[in-house]
């Protein structure tokens, strides 16, 4: 059919009108004799030409010259039918007025006739088709995957149907996975359903089964945790097909299926939300966003955009997160009226000149540094930047009677053994001070490590793999929270709605998880064997490091609020003038460069900082 190229359309109505005349001189022949045949056909050829631009015309009213027949389905040949039923009553109609009639008998056989050689003519592009894929798939097995398919549906139909047309494919169905214990034995598209979950392992080194594939769009994430946990026992390469609504619009491709991420190995359920609580103080509103560009803030934009806010400012210093940031929301949200500044928060001119052109009504505060070895290093930089820039912003909040301010912190504040989680400590203390002298709503939300974000732990596991390993861990028993940043980030316009004032909202992350074990996973999803394929090499703690994180304080206490997976705890520090004290001695001894005093006096404003050089847990091997 690719071959016909502009060919196509003059050679398909060249052999309908044909078709069209052989189904009718046959229908002569089988309604009559010889005698009477002869007597009709010649009549017949008087109108031949009538009765053929009849059929043609109402096949370009039906379309049948625009349809790809190489892909036709159901509907082209329900096109093809009403086409020649409908040129058939007209001929009737035709061949009545004018005289040049002949028996009804005829008009049905030669109705019947039409519409399998039409069909009949148009199937056979898609036969040839067909016929070609598997010469070519058949060509090509040796360098195609061999794939069991987990799940026996209609998800599954559209990938195999996929996997056995495509010429540059790299899969070759071989297996199918299902618990429906009547599928099993039965095929589709010639792959047999071979067992049930349980089953995987051993299918899987039966067939010699180099790529599982998850093909069951509306899986729910417990189950998918079941099942990867299964075929984690298997060497084999785990890929995904997209969600539920992909398959309704009939969109599975095999550029769609991706690697499954650790992401989905959590197991979480989708966040519930309150969403007429968050768009009462989101929508119509002007929002500033600092920190906007980077990986929870960029996120926050993207979920306040969907409640239409009347102005929405993005405040970045890094200016191609921003750019990039711009693009997409403008592309997405065409309406929303967007701002992106360029701006420091450690610079409090540009900070004020922000709030007296823009006044914004909500701030989301999430600019800071967060690397925890880089501000071991740099602690000035740290307390410049996310003290001095959050007592900025949580300034001008209040002084331009701003109604809400949501500063985004870390588990690393609670009992902190590094200078991060000692300044993000000290903002929770700035923000709950201001907070009682302020009409402002100053709160602020806890959570832990946010899988996928800047620096995170996946990504850099994942270039190691890449590199052939090894995947480098501080410690074999180092624990942490983990959350997806879009859960993050609607976690926080949540709790942003429960704000009263002065709490600390501290997001449920679930069970901690295991470096150790997530690096394992993230290598044998990646079809390795781990301290085989890929090592995992233990380095020792850094300075500041803990095994374990925690999430609150023992003197904050743990309250419920309304949401399932927000919790609040109350106020600790209320002392403004304190704070402001404390402003004026760390910025004498930033002037005056003197690093280890610095730290010291770190020290004495959050009690609970116990500096940690490296090295103070032993790792077991």
């Amino acid at each position: 059919m690719k071959a016909l190229g502009k060919w196509k359309k003059p050679i398909l109505i060249l052999s309908d009108a044909v078709l069209i005349n052989l189904a009718y001189i046959l229908a002569f022949y089988f309604r009559y004799n010889y005698a009477t045949f002869r007597f009709y056909s010649t009549n017949y050829k008087k109108i031949a030409i009538i009765v053929t631009v009849i059929y043609i015309a109402c096949f370009y009213l039906f379309k049948l010259y625009e349809s790809l027949w190489s892909y036709a389905s159901i509907d082209e040949f329900m096109l093809v039918i009403g086409g020649c039923l409908a040129s058939n009553l007209i001929t009737i109609a035709f061949v009545r007025v004018f005289g040049n009639g002949f028996a009804y008998g005829v008009s049905i056989i030669s109705c019947a006739f039409s519409i399998i050689f039409i069909v009949g003519f148009r199937m056979s592009f898609r036969i040839y088709g067909r016929f070609e894929n598997i010469i070519n798939y058949n060509v090509n097995k040796g360098e195609r995957k061999r794939v069991m398919i987990i799940g026996a549906g209609a998800a599954a139909a559209m990938v195999i149907k996929e996997m056995k047309s495509s010429n540059q494919g790299k899969y070759m169905p071989v297996a199918l996975i299902d618990d429906e214990a009547y599928k099993k034995g039965k095929n589709i598209m010639g792959v047999k359903v071979l067992g049930s979950r349980k089953d995987i392992p051993t299918i899987a080194k039966e067939e010699a089964i180099e790529t599982i594939l998850i093909a069951i769009p509306t899986i729910e994430d417990e189950d998918k945790k079941r099942i990867f946990e299964i075929c984690k026992k298997t060497n084999c390469k785990i890929e995904i097909i997209p969600g539920m609504y992909e398959i309704i619009n009939g969109k599975v491709s095999l550029s769609q299926i991706r690697q499954v991420d650790i992401e989905d190995l959590l197991g979480r359920k989708a966040v519930e939300l309150d969403m007429e609580g968050i768009s009462g103080y989101l929508h119509n509103k002007t929002i500033l966003v600092t920190g906007g560009g980077g990986s929870i803030g960029s996120e926050l934009c993207r979920e306040i955009s969907k409640f239409e806010p009347k102005q929405l400012i993005i405040l970045d210093i890094y200016e191609n997160n921003a750019y990039d940031l711009q693009n997409e929301l403008k592309y997405k949200y065409p309406k929303l009226d967007l701002k992106i500044l360029i701006g420091s928060v450690r610079d409090k001119g540009r900070l004020e000149s922000i709030f007296v052109k823009y006044l914004p009504n909500v701030v989301f505060h999430a600019a800071a540094h967060k690397h925890v070895p880089l501000m071991e290093e740099s602690p000035m930089e740290a307390i410049k930047n996310n003290v001095f820039g959050t007592y900025n912003v949580a300034d001008c909040a209040h002084r331009f009677k701003v109604e809400r301010f949501v500063m985004i912190s870390t588990d690393k504040a609670v009992n902190p053994t590094n200078v991060m989680g000692a300044t993000k400590r000290m903002c929770e203390m700035i923000i709950q001070s201001i907070d009682k002298t302020s009409e402002t709503q100053f709160v602020a939300v806890r959570f832990g490590n946010v899988l996928g974000s800047n620096g995170s732990v996946i990504p850099l596991f994942k270039n190691q793999i890449a590199h052939g390993g090894p995947i480098t861990l501080t410690s074999k028993n180092i624990t942490r929270f983990f959350m997806t940043i879009p859960e993050a980030a609607q976690l926080v316009l949540q709790a942003g709605a429960f704000a009263e004032g002065g709490e600390i909202f501290v997001l449920d992350m679930g069970k901690p998880v295991k470096i150790y074990d997530l690096a394992w996973d993230l290598i044998k999803l990646s079809g390795f064997e781990p301290n085989e394929d890929i090592k995992i090499e233990i380095t020792g703690l850094r300075p500041g490091e803990k095994l374990y994180e925690e999430l609150l304080m023992s003197e904050e206490g743990l309250t419920n609020t309304k949401h399932q997976k927000i919790f609040v705890g109350k106020p600790t520090f209320d002392d403004l003038g304190e704070i402001q004290e404390i402003m004026k001695d760390l910025a004498r001894i930033i002037e005056e460069g003197d690093v280890e005093r610095l730290i010291s006096k770190l020290g004495e404003i959050v009690p609970t900082y116990q500096r940690k050089t490296g090295g103070d847990e032993v790792a077991v091997d």
